[in-house]
């Protein structure tokens, strides 16, 4: 079967929007209406007017989805495509350490499963969570979950005191200063662009640092012509196509791999992205006294977003 002509067939046909992530496999990527980060996507599956949406990404981005469109039908290629970051924050855990806080406003980031979502006051997304939390007065109190390393970085550029939830990424948690100051040794010429997902120690060493959007961008206006990429490798599709002519060396993940792959967001295929147009499921089922409490911090960073033109 041409799983890509029939997808295609498919998605006319049902009048399906497809959605994808950046870190998803190249042959999903060149499939899907749009390709983006957790923003864009977000912006996208509330702007749609598609009878159903096929979201090749991870669980807590087609949760997103649903929350923005709960009367049709959002399905996942893959249901057990979680996320380790969203993972690290469980529900009772995050409840109890809120309320030690009681003062404190709650800023969650994307990465966060739809119960986290309800315990929040404002969603943000790497692509603009610096402006999400500077829209909040200096002496506002702010819990921000579940990343710690973004957290960290936020506080730093902006001289907060955020109290900070220990959570990390697996995928950028693991990057590691040794691996890139050897390949700025290979490759002296190249600029390190990094994801703020990663550690502290790594961030330092990078020239830019930023959302999956703004390393592209960047990499599409930078003068330089090679670049060390710390974040997810599947990445490198979008910045080959956009800037052809230029090269990029993803960051390993360990000494053996010369890759850095989320496990999660490849489980995605195009034979399951095929079955899911087809029979219209896995979909995401939410109940609907937690859409209506978790979309409002969503809507809450869209109105953020478009008041600041932040796309």
């Amino acid at each position: 079967m041409n799983y890509k002509e029939e997808i295609l067939k498919l998605k006319k046909e049902k009048n399906a929007l497809l959605l994808a992530h950046f870190y998803q496999v190249p042959e999903i990527q060149d499939l899907a209406d749009y390709v983006g980060d957790s923003l864009g996507l977000a912006q996208k599956a509330s702007e749609t007017d598609a009878s159903m949406i096929v979201f090749a990404g991870v669980h807590f981005m087609a949760e997103t989805a649903k929350m923005l469109n709960p009367n049709i039908p959002v399905v996942l290629p893959d249901l057990d495509a979680g996320c380790s970051l969203a993972d690290s924050c469980p529900y009772d855990d995050f409840k109890k350490f809120k309320e030690r806080y009681p003062d404190h406003l709650v800023i969650s980031y994307i990465n966060t499963t739809a119960a986290i979502k309800t315990l929040t006051d404002v969603v943000c997304t790497s692509g603009n969570a610096v402006q999400i939390v500077e829209s909040f007065p200096k002496n506002q109190k702010i819990i921000f979950a579940p990343d710690k390393n973004l957290g960290d970085y936020i506080n730093k550029i902006t001289g907060r005191q955020m109290v900070l939830w220990n959570g990390t990424c697996e995928v950028h948690d693991i990057l590691s200063t040794e691996a890139i100051i050897k390949m700025q040794e290979a490759h002296p010429e190249a600029k390190v662009i990094a994801h703020p997902e990663c550690s502290a120690p790594v961030l330092a060493l990078a020239a830019y640092v930023g959302s999956t959007t703004g390393m592209i961008k960047f990499t599409q206006t930078d003068e330089a012509q090679k670049y060390i990429v710390a974040t997810e490798s599947g990445i490198l599709h979008q910045m080959q196509k956009l800037s052809p002519n230029k090269e990029f060396l993803i960051v390993p993940s360990d000494s053996i791999c010369s890759c850095n792959d989320c496990p999660y967001m490849k489980m995605n295929t195009l034979e399951k992205l095929y079955l899911a147009l087809k029979n219209e499921k896995p979909a995401i089922s939410l109940d609907a006294e937690t859409i209506e409490l978790a979309k409002k911090p969503i809507i809450r960073m869209l109105e953020i977003s478009k008041r600041l033109k932040i796309i």
